[in-house]
């Protein structure tokens, strides 16, 4: 009985043990195993690199209190961040990577930059 190729079908040559009749053979075949969990994974690091790069551009432009409504037409999406860390004062912040948020009221978001991760500040 010949053993075939498991992505393409193609018989196999060479050693007994073999799978794959190439390289790529075997990345399709394991890509199209994982399509799944890489499609999860890929949206929720889109959506913190959105987040991030919002609150990166308004902490850029010194805009550190910021309308909730304001973040929502920017399409920040208050759900998803990398971490919180609470303030000696009892505050919390919610951080995408280094930007981090706090939610000190219903109407206004402060932002602000965590340097422990950044080299230059």
């Amino acid at each position: 009985m010949e053993k075939v190729c498991l992505d393409c079908g193609d018989v196999l040559r060479g050693r007994a043990d073999k799978k794959f009749c190439s390289d790529q053979c075997r990345n399709n075949y394991n890509n199209r195993l994982n399509k799944d969990s890489n499609s999860f994974v890929r949206n929720v690091h889109l959506l913190l690199r959105r987040n991030r790069r919002i609150l990166a551009d308004l902490y850029e432009e010194k805009k550190l209190r910021v309308h909730r409504d304001a973040l929502f037409a920017l399409g920040f999406n208050f759900n998803f961040f990398t971490h919180t860390i609470e303030t000696s004062n009892g505050d919390f912040f919610r951080y995408c990577y280094e930007y981090g948020f706090s939610q000190p009221d219903d109407e206004f978001v402060e932002i602000r930059l965590n340097c422990e991760f950044l080299e230059y500040c």
